[in-house]
């Protein structure tokens, strides 16, 4: 009992020690990757590890600005910020993405701090949807990744934009309140403390559950045969689907996701723009973080509804700009 309450005083837990984990996975991967034998488990501990590697910088980013806000800005602020008309709020919100890089990990717990502080869910969700679709890095990437299709960028970022904005309305019009179930956060004297405490709380709830996420990815993408690809490809309607879940099950960071995309070359550029539009959406990681950040009553109509719109969105912007 004495050890445990060292322990606490030290500020040293279950994020500590998840922290931990992952940088010794990281370090020592080279020599661990020599005790996993058998070519499927490799590549298993290869995807895990690479999901979670692309994923926890940008995770801690998003974490860390969290607290800022949920912290260090005054509610009053972002009623100042954004227009007070909901419908207004939601595409506001939207473009807020255009200016701040970042991760669909990291945009989960930013979402679930701008609903604590006051801003209309409608809002955080359509900014927690285009942060990582439309943000300069995500975007400069896709130009470098297709050099000879420069419409590939406007199209992704047109298609991530409207699905956003569409999405935030729908909510206004269908969303219901009890559907939303944020963690409780307790009231901690001191901002630093109360700091580092929101710190602790989004990193159990959100990393937990990015754990979780990178896992079924890479048991999934283990599973799949490559050979079903090439048969998809040539269905113009298979193929955008075949992306579409594709992009779900591997679950790839939206910075790294435009290379892998450029890499389907057996895929028309249309579906290959779906594939850009739902991952940083919808996919497995995310979809386990939204449970673990808003319930699973959310998760289960939100993430089945974007990832509908995404498909619809992705293929009418492909079909009239590529």
């Amino acid at each position: 009992m004495a050890e445990t309450q060292t322990l606490d005083r030290r500020g040293i837990g279950s994020v500590e020690a998840l922290a931990a984990a992952l940088i010794l996975l990281v370090i020592f991967r080279g020599p661990l990757s020599g005790l996993v034998t058998g070519p499927r488990l490799q590549a298993w501990t290869t995807v895990f590890v690479s999901v979670l590697v692309q994923a926890v910088p940008f995770l801690v980013f998003g974490v860390l600005l969290s607290a800022i806000i949920a912290v260090f800005v005054p509610s009053s602020f972002w009623a100042r910020a954004l227009p007070k008309h909901p419908a207004l709020a939601v595409p506001a919100a939207s473009l807020a993405g255009v200016v701040l890089p970042g991760c669909e990990c990291g945009s989960v717990p930013i979402a679930g701090s701008l609903i604590r502080r006051g801003v209309t869910p409608a809002a955080a969700l359509a900014f927690l949807l285009a942060s990582p679709a439309i943000n300069p890095i995500v975007l400069t990437a896709t130009a470098v990744a297709f050099p000879g299709n420069p419409e590939m960028v406007v199209a992704r970022a047109l298609a991530s934009l409207a699905v956003a904005v569409v999405m935030g309305w729908l909510w206004l019009r269908l969303g219901r309140a009890d559907w939303i179930r944020l963690p409780h956060q307790p009231d901690i004297a001191g901002k630093g403390r109360a700091f580092w405490s929101a710190c602790r709380h989004d990193m159990i709830h959100a990393g937990g559950y990015l754990v979780v996420g990178a896992a079924a990815a890479a048991t999934i993408s283990v599973l799949v045969p490559e050979a079903w690809l090439q048969t998809l490809a040539s269905n113009p309607v298979l193929s955008i689907l075949a992306l579409a879940v594709l992009a779900v099950l591997l679950s790839i960071c939206s910075e790294a996701d435009a290379f892998v995309a450029a890499s389907l070359s057996q895929f028309s550029l249309t579906s290959r723009l779906v594939f850009l539009v739902v991952g940083p959406m919808v996919d497995l990681k995310l979809i386990a973080m939204q449970t673990g950040v808003f319930g699973r009553r959310f998760a289960s109509r939100f993430a089945p509804a974007t990832f509908a719109l995404a498909v619809l969105a992705g293929s009418l912007t492909g079909w009239i700009l590529l």
